[in-house]
């Protein structure tokens, strides 16, 4: 099984940082909420193996979590 990758893996990041919030600058919250939904949604597509993706749902849990402690 391949292991999800959680270490910078962007070239760019800030490049890509800056792209992602100014894809929501000007929308209301529901739509920004409906954008991530969507791209979570096609990026789980492309990456397409559920074992990355339950790792990948575990560590986003993780993290939130830990965050409210």
């Amino acid at each position: 099984m391949s292991e999800l990758i959680t270490k910078a893996n962007i070239a760019r990041p800030d490049d890509f940082y800056a792209e992602l919030i100014g894809l929501h600058e000007g929308r209301s919250k529901e739509d920004s909420d409906a954008l991530n939904a969507r791209l979570i949604l096609l990026l789980a597509n492309h990456i397409g193996d559920m074992g990355i993706l339950r790792q990948a749902m575990k560590a986003a849990a993780k993290t939130v979590q830990a965050g409210n402690d």
